[in-house]
């Protein structure tokens, strides 16, 4: 795997900047350099994956930003946190429902941040068309300066419970945080989104922030991934993802978080296994490196073996092949001989084993030839060594000569006789 990674996170002041240096430092440790590229946000991330000219191989991403196609050329290595929504306003104006907000100028974050893109999903369920309400690029500190300053009347934006600039909008004076109490509604018709209740005083106990229950609908940030990554930095980022976010927050309960639910873009199969049963095997008991290479080399014995085996299943066969063929061909030099010794039987007597063949007789230089031939034959099976498996051949062999041997000799006999 390559020793260097570029992350795309967010503004450098936003909770995405944070998490990737906690993501940097950790990386550090398995001797890999995290780069951080700053972003405008998710929308401006996911259209960093795509540039292959960009070097961007992984970046956070609000969930519920990923368009449509996006599951050909990205994936998902986990969600890793809640990150409500908010929508704060001037508490002069009675804000009962979010129909209320028709006509009014409402902050929802600059373009290609995930806010503006929430917020305009939300407004869209509930009925309100961007052209009713007069929409600000504005976020961050410079929105809740144009709250305060009474220059807009609300302002959307996507935040971690431990933003400050939560906290800060949340006790400042003249400035409510609006309740969704059709939350749940909200997660039926969005799966990406979760139903929170943020209770109260949770911001603050001391000055009591908020001063009620109040009801939040929350996406998640994602870790999202090109499918080019390699699998082994795939794994090193999951680790890292469980190292920061698995001990959970105010709104997450401890190993909640990385999960492989609340994604938009499909998991990953290593993020599957990971997610579902932790760590591989080897990842468990050696260093990164070491089990990189081990895996590696995995990799390349696995079609090694898939050719091997099939010739492993013919082995057996083989073997024993050649054993008998070792054995087998004296049968090439056997076969004439006994023909030849033979040649003068009826049909019926050729049909009968050699022991109860009546030769026909041969001459003394035939015969003379023939068991020259075959004490030539003995003596190299003497010579011939087979495994035990396979000494019984062997024997039957010698006895076939032996019994050939001895028929040559009667029909030598034979003729001598009848010359007399």
């Amino acid at each position: 795997p390559p020793s260097t990674l570029r992350l795309a996170t967010g503004g450098p002041q936003g909770a995405y900047h944070a998490f990737g240096q906690r993501y940097r430092d950790v990386l550090a440790r398995y001797g890999i350099e995290l780069e951080l590229l700053n972003s405008s946000g998710s929308i401006e991330n996911l259209r960093l994956l795509a540039d292959d000219g960009s070097g961007v191989q992984v970046a956070f991403v609000q969930g519920g930003t990923a368009p449509d196609g996006a599951a050909d050329d990205l994936i998902s290595l986990a969600s890793l946190y809640y990150e409500p929504a908010w929508l704060f306003h001037r508490d002069s104006i009675r804000l009962d429902a979010l129909r209320d907000l028709a006509g009014r100028r409402v902050a929802v974050g600059s373009e290609g941040s995930g806010a503006r893109a929430l917020a305009l999903a939300v407004l869209r369920e509930n009925g309100i068309p961007p052209d009713e309400l007069t929409l600000l690029p504005l976020g961050g500190e410079a929105a809740l300066a144009a709250l305060q300053a009474g220059e807009i009347d609300a302002w959307f934006t996507v935040a971690g419970v431990r933003s400050a600039l939560v906290r800060r909008a949340a006790a400042a004076p003249g400035v409510a945080l609006y309740s969704f109490e059709r939350a749940p509604a909200h997660a039926r018709r969005q799966r990406y989104l979760s139903a929170l209740v943020l209770p109260r005083g949770t911001l603050d106990l001391a000055t009591d922030v908020p001063p009620r229950d109040v009801s939040l609908i929350s996406p998640t940030a994602a870790l999202v991934a090109r499918r080019d990554l390699h699998r082994a930095l795939e794994y090193v980022l999951l680790e890292a993802a469980t190292e920061i976010h698995a001990p959970g927050g105010v709104l997450e309960e401890p190993g909640e978080f990385p999960s492989a639910r609340f994604v938009d873009v499909p998991l990953a199969d290593a993020a599957r296994r990971y997610l579902k049963s932790g760590p591989p095997f080897l990842r468990r008991i050696l260093p990164f490196w070491a089990a990189t290479a081990v895996d590696r080399l995995a990799v390349l014995l696995l079609p090694l073996l898939a050719f091997a085996l099939p010739l492993f299943r013919l082995m057996p066969a083989l073997y024993n092949w050649r054993v008998r063929s070792s054995i087998y061909r004296w049968y090439k030099e056997l076969r004439p001989l006994e023909r030849h010794v033979t040649a003068g039987l009826s049909p019926a007597d050729a049909e009968r084993p050699l022991e109860r063949h009546v030769t026909a007789g041969l001459s003394p230089a035939d015969a003379e030839s023939a068991l020259r031939r075959l004490d030539r034959i003995k003596g190299e099976l003497s010579q011939l060594s087979v495994p035990w498996a396979y000494a019984d051949e062997l024997y039957q062999l010698r006895l076939h000569v032996d019994l050939l041997r001895a028929e040559i000799v009667r029909a030598g006999e034979d003729e001598t006789a009848g010359s007399a």
